[in-house]
């Protein structure tokens, strides 16, 4: 299983609509950076994600699962960017702020961190676990 993290800005999708969509889980369209991108053709069926909040509140608020893989986004009229399907696992406890992610030295290498504007980063196993220890996650989601 591969880890990732999803950001979205609240206004336009937000934790609540996400919860919203249920076990049958929503499209994540609309990215249009190839890099992100690629980092959404490299996932599989049950990869985790963290769901984060940017904008004003800047904060992981949940936890998501790929529940379709990599196909085209009906919304890129140019036909180059795609999308997956994900549905919320959890919400986190203990939301964990960017302020308290750039404060944590062993997160300095962390995907969120060194390409902040990239809204789909992959995210590694060490820095999920603590960031899921962050959150109050005791068990795995």
């Amino acid at each position: 299983m591969a880890y990732w993290l999803f950001k979205s800005e609240p206004g336009a999708w937000s934790w609540d609509d996400q919860v919203k969509c249920g076990d049958k889980g929503c499209e994540w369209d609309g990215v249009r950076n190839h890099q992100a991108c690629n980092n959404m053709k490299a996932m599989n069926v049950g990869d985790r994600g963290f769901f984060y909040h940017s904008v004003n509140e800047k904060r992981i608020v949940g936890v998501v699962e790929v529940i379709r893989t990599y196909y085209p986004d009906p919304t890129d009229a140019s036909g180059r960017f795609g999308m997956v399907d994900v549905r919320a696992v959890t919400a986190v406890p203990n939301p964990v702020t960017l302020a308290e992610i750039k404060a944590e030295p062993q997160l300095a290498e962390l995907a969120l961190v060194r390409q902040s504007r990239l809204s789909v980063v992959p995210v590694a196993d060490a820095h999920w676990d603590l960031l899921c220890t962050m959150a109050g996650l005791t068990t795995e989601p």
